[in-house]
């Protein structure tokens, strides 16, 4: 029972409130991911409610950022929870967007190091580690793809932490996509959850109440789900489908 002691505050999400870049812990510029463009020397970061959701175009460095603040937190960068290592990076070539942590700097009130790393490209690695650590309540690998990405949400996200998603959504069918929206209101319900997640779905980004920020190569700023290239692609498939799939064929 102390140790639950310990782990649980009684304070609300959120939790991590700011992080930004120290450029003195950068040893070399030009390299990865201290490359990434919108890591200006400025950069920085506020947490302002539960939930942070992250647009942006593919390698403008979500993923890197998402790596950074994992890791910052106490997770592995592959995945997983404190205390995990569900990837061998011994012999690994992949330089990953964790090293980012070295120059990050954050403050927390208070600090969380509960919660979970989802990334959506190694959740099979994280599940195959947790049926051999003998986890009771794995079995993730049984179900369908978008299945056991769901049972893994419900089972593992109700509890107080940080809770760091890497698009969720790869797996999830549209129906699915709501499940998780359901999911996530009872996470910000709790009061005891803060999420913060990178997608491309136009349905995730339209939580309500969420702060939702675009990633450029300019760095981050506050946008409406309207506003994103994400949701206008999507708009015109929708009044167009054949059209609209014809004319980017054509291009």
């Amino acid at each position: 029972m102390s140790s639950r002691r310990k782990r649980d505050v009684n304070l609300p999400a959120p939790y991590l409130r700011r992080i930004w870049l120290d450029p003195s812990g950068i040893a070399d510029r030009a390299a990865y991911p201290f490359c990434v463009p919108f890591l200006r020397d400025d950069f920085e970061l506020d947490f302002d409610r539960p939930i942070t959701i992250i647009a942006g175009e593919n390698g403008t460095g979500k993923s890197t950022l998402l790596e950074g603040i994992a890791v910052l937190a106490g997770y592995d960068q592959a995945g997983g929870g404190k205390g995990y290592r569900p990837v061998d990076h011994s012999n690994s070539i992949e330089v990953t967007g964790g090293e980012l942590s070295t120059a990050l700097r954050a403050s927390w009130l208070p600090k969380i190091t509960n919660g979970w790393f989802f990334r959506a490209e190694s959740f099979f690695s994280v599940a195959r580690y947790l049926d051999q650590v003998g986890s009771p309540s794995a079995d993730f690998l049984s179900y369908s793809h978008g299945e056991g990405f769901l049972r893994f949400f419900q089972e593992r996200c109700q509890r107080q932490g940080i809770f760091i998603f890497d698009e969720p959504e790869s797996a999830l069918s549209p129906a699915r996509q709501m499940e998780f929206l359901k999911l996530m209101r009872r996470m910000e319900e709790s009061t005891i959850c803060q999420v913060i997640m990178a997608t491309h779905s136009p349905m995730l980004m339209a939580y309500p109440g969420a702060r939702l920020l675009r990633l450029s190569k300019y760095g981050l700023e506050p946008v409406t789900v309207e506003q994103t290239d994400h949701y206008k692609v999507m708009r015109e498939f929708c009044n167009d489908p054949a059209g609209f799939v014809e004319g980017a064929i054509a291009e």
